[in-house]
């Protein structure tokens, strides 16, 4: 993966770094190989503009702070661009809360989640297509990933619904199968939860490729949306590596992380 420093590319310093979501604890929040290659495609305007990089951040970061108070789709032609990938500050660790796995906190570690051993967690690395951008990254070989986004709307399943398509069209592309959405809860810092809800995309790519599975799964989960806008973690992959229940253990285990546990 090309992933450029902090120096190379200032406008993706993270100084940021996510904090809580609605107002409760600070917190952070491929039919493509996640940029380990260097993209075919021409490179992204936000690329070659370092400013747009720091108010994205700055943008996803001043929105989740807020918060922490059957679809088919046609098949597409062509192979999806690669993802771009920055590389900003490192984050802080904090304890993983599911047992052997390993946590991807945020930048002060006031907000994480959990990715099984196998995964390679990548907390200060940004990647993303145009029509969506992750932070606070992990990765699962060459095709899949999870990170946190957001998304401008209240409604919590039309949140998940879009960023689980968002991201399912640009990684993959091919036909997108929605299921229902189901409930779920982010636990707090203080001990209680944010409302939020779960949807989980199938995937057939229609075009060979490296990373063209036969089959592949999306994960979205979103939470917040009282401010008119909804954070989402999300977690990707051919379903031969990591099946349904393990992405969606992936999504569930975000979190707020007590002070006393940083």
């Amino acid at each position: 993966m090309s992933r450029r420093s902090e120096d190379a590319t200032p406008g993706y310093e993270d100084n940021a770094a996510l904090r809580g979501f609605g107002g409760y604890e600070p917190a952070d929040a491929p039919r493509a190989k996640p940029k380990r290659i260097r993209p075919k495609a021409k490179p992204l305007r936000w690329r070659r503009a370092p400013w747009f990089g720091l108010v994205f951040i700055a943008l996803v970061a001043g929105v989740l702070n807020a918060l922490g108070a059957g679809k088919q789709h046609p098949a597409s032609s062509s192979p999806p661009p690669s993802p771009q990938v920055a590389t900003p500050s490192p984050r802080a660790a904090v304890p993983a809360v599911v047992a052997g796995w390993q946590s991807v906190a945020g930048r002060d570690g006031s907000y994480a989640y959990d990715v099984p051993p196998n995964w390679q967690p990548a907390p200060g690395t940004q990647h993303g297509w145009a029509g969506i951008r992750l932070i606070t990254s992990a990765f699962l070989a060459k095709c899949g990933g999870a990170g946190v986004t957001t998304e401008p709307s209240p409604d919590l399943e039309a949140a998940a619904r879009k960023a689980a398509t968002d991201l399912a069209t640009a990684a993959f592309g091919g036909v997108i199968q929605l299921g229902p959405a189901s409930d779920a809860q982010v636990p707090k810092a203080d001990g209680t939860g944010v409302p939020g809800r779960l949807v989980v995309a199938e995937v057939t790519p229609a075009v060979a490729g490296e990373c063209a599975p036969r089959h592949a799964l999306v994960a979205a989960l979103a939470f917040g949306g009282n401010s008119g806008t909804a954070g989402v973690v999300v977690a990707y992959a051919d379903s031969a590596r990591s099946g349904r229940e393990e992405l969606e253990r992936i999504v569930r285990s975000y979190r707020f992380v007590p002070a006393a546990n940083r």
